[in-house]
């Protein structure tokens, strides 16, 4: 290609990209005045602000053809289906047929429309658990929803949970081993992994297998899937304890204070952070005169009386250690 074609071609290019600009800018003012448009989503117009000149009309609108005034009517009226979600089996994209015998309108359904409902929803059921793995991650999803909503577990961890049966299902860690242990020991985990740990002892009060089976289930799949998990912090127990026992803010600080004065001493060390936390809620409530007795505490964290007694001694020792104090 010669020198006088490359200018040509540049030429050319620049006159295209002129044009170009200067139809949008035409766009953009009114063609009779220059003076700016406005775009009135009402009527699907574009109106000059200055003049009133109608510059385009019968535009798209891409919006529903419904109004509302609230979140609840406009989450009534809205179409659209859920969001994907690991929560559910098929992530929430299967049909869903409801168990009322009734119409769109809350009419009672006929017994012959009753009886083809009750056949669409077991064939509907059969198509939706089509294999063994699928009716394993529905029923152990199911199980990780209950125990979840028992503990008071936010929407993240039962995500965070399902997420990490899902891979233990797909790295075959599963033979061997009971669906509700897998299931308790994927929702311990994610529980500590975003920061709203619960107890051993918390979990076996709604899971179907014991303490035991937990704990080794739960060294197994954290060892087996590399998942980096911290060891709890008795802090982030505190809170929770607090609010059950009804406590103050200033008990919660001055427990958090014991806490931290613990860490610095290496009192924590090889110790229980449900027993810490526990202690220091004692501890914090009995030095802002808001007293609360040892077995409301022990009930809450549903820990012993003689562990609050022993770490509650144990957290007076460190702070009277530290200096300056």
């Amino acid at each position: 290609m010669t020198d006088t074609t490359t200018r040509r071609y540049a030429r050319e290019s620049e006159r295209e990209e002129t044009e170009e600009q200067e139809t949008d800018d035409e766009t953009l003012v009114c063609p009779e005045c220059g003076g700016n448009l406005a775009s009135d989503a009402e009527h699907g117009e574009t109106v000059c602000e200055d003049c009133g000149l109608v510059v385009e009309e019968d535009e798209i609108d891409p919006g529903p053809e419904w109004r509302a005034f609230d979140a609840k009517e406009k989450d009534e009226k809205s179409r659209v289906g859920a969001p994907t979600t690991n929560m559910m089996h098929d992530k929430g994209l299967s049909t869903n047929i409801g168990w009322q015998d009734k119409d769109a309108y809350g009419n009672a359904l006929s017994s012959r429309q009753r009886e083809k409902m009750q056949r669409l929803r077991t064939w509907n059921e059969r198509f939706r658990t089509r294999d063994s793995k699928e009716r394993n991650l529905k029923q152990a999803l199911g199980e990780i929803d209950r125990m979840a909503s028992a503990l008071g577990l936010p929407e993240n961890v039962r995500e965070t949970a399902s997420v990490i049966y899902r891979r233990a299902l797909e790295e075959d860690l599963l033979p061997g081993r009971s669906i509700e242990g897998v299931a308790t020991a994927s929702l311990y985990a994610a529980a500590r992994k975003a920061g709203t740990p619960r107890s051993l002892d918390e979990l076996t009060t709604v899971s179907r297998v014991d303490k035991d089976e937990i704990a080794r289930t739960y060294r197994y799949v954290v060892r087996e899937l590399s998942l980096e998990i911290k060891p709890a912090d008795p802090e982030s127990y505190v809170p929770r304890f607090v609010s059950d026992l009804e406590l103050s803010e200033e008990v919660e600080r001055r427990a958090r204070q014991l806490l931290q004065n613990a860490k610095e001493q290496g009192v924590h060390s090889g110790k229980s952070p449900v027993g810490l936390a526990a202690a220091a809620v004692y501890a914090a409530s009995l030095l802002t005169n808001e007293k609360v007795t040892q077995s409301e505490v022990s009930e809450v964290a549903n820990i012993s009386e003689v562990t609050i007694r022993n770490r509650y001694h144990e957290l007076l020792e460190a702070e009277e250690n530290v200096p300056g104090l």
